[in-house]
């Protein structure tokens, strides 16, 4: 039996900032989550685990925070107007825009951004 992937897990140095990032792309944070360890569900299953860097050394004690994140995420959005205006209010809000919205040769409208710890995130809409 193979297994099945059903998370995608990400830490966050600040996780108050990392949360206020995914609700404002639309996604069912709780209000309330749990100390140190956050599970976004995403649909059928699939879920976002959010783990700040201390929990991560209750059980890896010797875990160090690392650039080169190899981690990405995509977002379908509804439309491309959609994927404009998501990005426009991520950036606004403070958060990193790291390619703007553009017409990809492969039929999407297309975004690049980057979560508070570098994690790519990419907004994309069928044109």
């Amino acid at each position: 039996m193979a297994g099945l992937l059903n998370g995608i897990g990400i830490v966050a140095s600040d996780m108050a900032r990392s949360l206020d990032f995914y609700r404002r792309l639309g996604l069912d944070v709780p209000e309330t989550p749990g100390e140190g360890h956050v599970d976004i569900a995403l649909g059928s299953g699939f879920r976002l685990m959010i783990d700040d860097e201390a929990e991560m050394r209750k059980f890896m004690p010797e875990w160090a925070s690392q650039s080169g994140n190899k981690v990405s995420l995509a977002i379908q959005c509804a439309s491309p107007a959609e994927v404009d205006k998501i990005y426009a209010e991520i950036v606004a809000a403070g958060y990193h825009g790291h390619k703007e919205p553009w017409d990809a040769f492969w039929g999407q409208r297309y975004a690049k951004l980057h979560d508070p710890d570098g994690v790519p995130v990419d907004l994309y809409a069928p044109l």
